[in-house]
């Protein structure tokens, strides 16, 4: 519903009252993307703040609806806590973007992706040794992809095109969310098979990464590699068209 003009106390009050149900959705969304150390309790908490800072800053003026704006500041809270454990530290950020950079690279030179051998290799490690990497950073690439696609306060984020559980938007939105929902579908289209599989049960049907390794007879540690490969590919990929 969008609001004719800035709420007052008893407007906020009921725009959080009426979204409450976003933070629980979100949180469930995020519950198994972060570290063990942080709980469902965490994830909701920081939901909260941030519904309120939503409500608290919402301008009507921009034409925006509140659902939209207001699961843009929840994500937003969550990354912020995040950052406050620290959860992070500044070499696992250059690991990431040193993966995606050498997929990029080697994908330009060879004119195919890269077997993981070949990534390996171009990082100067054993493959042994990559995977290991990409375990480190697994969690990095789910909160890259929970970030909004071109970083604005009203954006979507991929993950938001994955799993679409919005109302009907206008025709042009439509078409602009046709038109990413395509261009999400051909990055995906170029991963692996079992990196395509990862991601389906992982995002759509919500499987932990222990049920996934139990359907497709893989070990835990093997899945939680292929899904950090694939989704810094789709970070990359998705950067570089968008």
């Amino acid at each position: 519903m969008l609001y004719g003009r800035p709420p007052h106390l008893d407007n906020r009050s009921q725009l959080i009252q009426d979204h409450l149900y976003l933070v629980d959705i979100i949180t469930r969304r995020m519950v198994t993307q972060v570290p063990s150390f942080m709980s469902r309790d965490d994830i909701r908490s920081a939901g909260m703040l941030g519904l309120l800072d939503a409500a608290n800053k919402y301008d009507p003026a921009k034409n925006i609806l509140f659902k939209t704006f207001a699961e843009y500041r929840i994500r937003g809270a969550i990354f912020d806590e995040m950052r406050k454990l620290d959860w992070f530290s500044r070499s696992l950020r250059d690991k990431h973007n040193r993966i995606g950079r050498t997929i990029a690279d080697l994908e330009m030179r060879l004119g195919r992706e890269p077997e993981e051998h070949e990534v390996a290799g171009a990082m100067d490690l054993s493959l042994d040794e990559y995977r290991a990497v990409l375990v480190e950073v697994n969690h990095l690439g789910c909160v890259s992809l929970n970030e909004s696609l071109d970083h604005s306060e009203e954006g979507r984020s991929f993950l938001d095109n994955l799993t679409d559980d919005r109302p009907q938007a206008a025709p042009g939105a439509r078409i602009e969310d046709q038109q990413l929902t395509a261009t999400i579908a051909q990055v995906l289209g170029q991963l692996t098979e079992k990196e395509r599989i990862v991601i389906s049960l992982y995002y759509y049907e919500e499987l932990t990464q222990k049920e996934i390794a139990e359907a497709m007879d893989l070990s835990e540690g093997r899945v939680s590699q292929l899904h950090s490969q694939a989704l810094i590919k789709l970070k990359t990929k998705l950067d570089a068209r968008l």
